[in-house]
């Protein structure tokens, strides 16, 4: 180089999202061929709130191949000879699923040692979502550690509890059944003369996760265990989900995974483990909240894999509308998801720390407006 430096050393804080360490050697390779000097590349490992750094450290050779690697997600020390090192196997590339898995314990580990907590502590619905997030809770903080809340309403599903009652044995997590019958009955009485004359809505739907979300604070409190919500991106997105409900906590551990990738490293987790972690009946029920008789999400939502698909094109890779539906989707449903994730804004702005493992999340990247006079048209 013209200053006459013989190496380049970088000192970085470069946090993961699926897939980037492969771009990040590609180009650390080429900037040690272009420069004709050997490249030395520290980065930060461990967790810090919503961003998760993976490490990976590595150096190149003046000729830009690779002489040294250390372990992703691990804290490892590497030595090699900048000038004669010998050069090492091409990174192998690691299936998303793995990686995502990887990062979501780690961010969840360190979240928890950091921020003071020896435990935690989470709802268990009975679904894909709870499950996941249960399972890498057990992984990052040891199952004798996690406690798996049932709370089932007249509406759950005897299927659910089970399912619930089959993860938690399969985790080695505690369990606590809390039904929500009594309280739903008081919250009817007492608000009995205030809805007086007005049809049961959402509104009764979103009481029964308030009131969930209250029992899992107290435990919390209680018990001084951090509280980790169970939603997934998709949800996140559209406002799936409700404020002082199911959003109440203190990590969001999969509110960077769209549905259709909650399912993705779940089976991944089964196959990799060779057993059922995750019981099968949850892996293949339709997916509902159960707040009301015979509820589904798709009465509401498109299919996850159309949804994730618009939702991927719009959050991620920043297309508009018309883009979208160029791509070959529905007019009108692109119109109403893309108006969804506008109104639901003001949720995510309450919403607790979310680990971040795509190119954009909805945290540190992501700044939106709630008050925006905009119309039906800007969807467009």
């Amino acid at each position: 180089m013209r200053a006459g430096a013989q190496a380049i050393v970088n000192l970085s804080a470069s946090p993961f999202s699926v897939g980037k360490y492969r771009l990040r050697e590609e180009m650390l390779g080429s900037l040690a061929r272009k420069h004709r000097v050997p490249v030395a590349y520290v980065n930060q490992f461990g967790g810090n709130d919503d961003l998760v750094f993976d490490g990976r450290s590595c150096a190149f050779a003046a000729s830009g191949v690779p002489i040294a690697r250390g372990r992703p997600f691990e804290a490892d020390i590497v030595m090699c000879d900048i000038d004669r090192g010998p050069a090492i196997e091409p990174i192998a590339t690691e299936a998303a699923e793995s990686e995502i898995w990887r990062a979501l314990v780690l961010g969840t580990r360190d979240y928890a040692c950091k921020c003071g907590f020896g435990s935690v502590v989470l709802g268990l619905s009975g679904g894909i979502d709870s499950a996941l997030t249960a399972a890498i809770a057990a992984e990052a903080v040891g199952p004798d550690r996690v406690l798996g809340v049932m709370m089932p309403s007249p509406y759950s599903s005897r299927s659910s509890i089970d399912d619930s009652v089959q993860l938690a044995a399969n985790l080695g997590i505690a369990t606590l059944t809390l039904p929500i019958d009594t309280a739903m009955a008081a919250m009817d009485q007492t608000l009995h003369d205030a809805f007086a004359g007005l049809a049961r809505d959402v509104t009764e739907e979103n009481i029964q996760a308030r009131i969930r979300g209250n029992l899992l604070m107290a435990l919390s409190n209680k018990r001084q265990a951090l509280l980790l919500t169970t939603g997934n991106k998709s949800e996140l997105a559209v406002g799936y989900c409700t404020l002082y409900g199911d959003m109440s906590g203190g990590l969001a551990v999969i509110a960077d995974l769209p549905k259709t990738m909650v399912y993705r490293v779940a089976r991944w987790l089964n196959e990799t483990n060779g057993r059922h972690v995750i019981p099968e009946p949850i892996l293949t029920k339709a997916p509902s909240a159960e707040l009301r008789p015979n509820q589904t999400d798709q009465d509401s939502l498109p299919p996850y894999d159309v949804l994730d698909d618009i939702l991927q094109r719009h959050i991620e890779r920043h297309q508009p509308a018309e883009d979208i539906v160029a791509a070959g989707f529905d007019r009108e449903t692109v119109r109403k998801v893309l108006r969804l994730v506008r109104s639901a804004e003001f949720k995510r702005k309450q919403a607790a720390p979310g680990l971040k493992v795509t190119d954009r999340a909805f945290g540190t990247g992501w700044r939106m407006p709630i008050a925006a006079r905009l119309s039906d048209d800007s969807a467009d």
